[in-house]
């Protein structure tokens, strides 16, 4: 049913003007200037868009929302250039080597935004 549906992705920020830096100087997407009060929508690659929003903490242990690029070291190098900071992993299901980690024919690399929430760059 929802297989070939876009889907947006929802993000809850608790300072919103230092998280429209984050999102649109530091990752690089594309304020799309819609009026929509306490929130900013985002223009991401192939169609797909970030949506952040005002409310109050939350925590959120996860992922959410992945970025998928053609080349992971590349983007940690240009990220970690414009300061984000990647985490570091060495668990049972993942272990990262510099931010990044191998699984399978997949890489990946975690950071959190502004705000705490956890973000990821793959490459597939």
């Amino acid at each position: 049913m929802l297989g070939d549906a876009k889907v947006e992705v929802t993000i809850p920020v608790v300072d919103l003007d230092r998280a429209k830096k984050f999102y649109g100087e530091t990752l690089g997407l594309k304020p799309m200037g819609v009026d929509i009060p306490e929130s900013e929508l985002y223009e991401a690659g192939s169609g797909t868009l970030v949506y952040i929003y005002l409310r109050g903490a939350t925590k959120a242990d996860h992922t959410v929302a992945s970025f998928e690029v053609p080349d992971v070291e590349e983007t940690v190098k240009e990220l970690k250039e414009k300061g984000v900071v990647f985490e570091e992993y060495d668990n049972e299901q993942v272990k990262t080597v510099d931010g990044v980690a191998t699984l399978g024919d997949s890489k990946v690399a975690w950071f959190k935004d502004t705000e705490g929430n956890i973000l990821a760059v793959g490459q597939k």
